[in-house]
């Protein structure tokens, strides 16, 4: 799973609902009535460890009632590193020398483990001198409780949800409530699309959790059930659902392999209508399930038929032979 293409895409279509919802006092400092500017990546070359390093998300925002910017930098990871505050650091330093602004750092940390808190800070002390103290924003999402954020309209809240402390048996009631709240939200297509493969990429159900969500649909009046099927039955679930029977059924790897190609045929023609032969025939083609679901969500987060046509060209170039 591409972690890091998920949670930019996410954070950079909803970035002012994400300020809203985790850092409400820096939505207030900047003026959000005027669009910000997602700058180019950075590269940091680490030349004592042979690395580069490019920054996530950076952001440009004029400060409310002022002729002054800042630099908002989001770095989002997906996996603990013990060299991660210090190279928040450097980051800092780097962009802080190149733009000559006020840079505010932010860490959003979407592993599952471990959930100790995590460092919010870089110190250097030499000879027991404090030579520098740098901190950061961080959110550490494993140590956020779901239930906090059932309420909140916000649809960062409904897709990060999924990625909250959870207990094992609450996975369907949390699916339920991300979907039950995405139902209420007033979204276009596309964005719902975006947070319900997002929610799905994380809290995938197994069959017996799925019985425990369908009981909840239960729960809940018609007209609201009608929405949430309206997301739950998607082509993207269908299209799982579809190449797990199938092979089942026939008991072997190319069932699964032709319900997939099923489910990503409609979903072809909901997200693309019309004639896009090279991606059809290239899809055609494919017999890689580790592909093909992937594809299930990238379908999602592509623009066009043609991105997402070289996407796949890719993948599949990437694969051993």
């Amino acid at each position: 799973m591409d972690h890091d293409r998920l949670f930019k895409e996410l954070i950079k279509t909803f970035f002012v609902d994400f300020l809203q919802l985790f850092l409400p006092e820096l939505a207030a400092a900047v003026d959000l009535t005027r669009q910000v500017v997602f700058l180019d990546k950075e590269v940091m070359t680490d030349v004592t460890r042979g690395k580069k390093y490019t920054t996530d998300l950076l952001v440009k925002a004029r400060v409310h009632d002022q002729d002054s910017h800042l630099l908002i930098h989001l770095e989002s990871q997906a996996q603990k590193q013990s060299d991660f505050a210090a190279r928040m650091f450097r980051y800092f330093a780097r962009l802080h020398e190149l733009y000559d602004l006020p840079v505010y750092p932010i860490a959003l940390l979407s592993y599952d483990r471990p959930r100790t808190r995590e460092p919010a800070h870089f110190k250097s002390v030499v000879a027991g001198f404090h030579v520098l103290h740098f901190r950061f924003k961080t959110i550490q999402l494993n140590r956020l409780r779901w239930r906090n954020y059932l309420k909140m309209q916000n649809p960062v809240a409904c897709a990060l949800m999924a990625k909250m402390a959870i207990d094992e048996k609450d996975r369907p009631r949390v699916q339920f409530e991300c979907l039950r709240l995405l139902a209420t939200l007033q979204l276009d297509r596309a964005r719902m699309q975006l947070i319900s493969g997002f929610v799905d990429s994380y809290l995938s159900l197994t069959e017996m959790e799925v019985q425990k969500f369908r009981q909840l649909l239960k729960e809940i009046p018609p007209e609201e059930q009608q929405k949430m099927l309206e997301i739950t039955t998607s082509w993207k679930e269908e299209g799982r659902r579809e190449g797990k029977l199938e092979g089942r059924r026939e008991g072997k790897l190319e069932g699964k392999v032709e319900g997939l190609l099923e489910g990503l045929g409609l979903a072809l023609k909901l997200r693309f209508p019309g004639s896009h032969p090279s991606l059809e025939g290239r899809l055609a083609a494919c017999r890689d399930v580790e592909v093909l679901q992937e594809m299930l969500t990238q379908v999602e987060l592509t623009a066009t038929a043609a991105e997402l046509d070289s996407w796949l060209a890719l993948r599949l170039a990437s694969k051993p032979k």
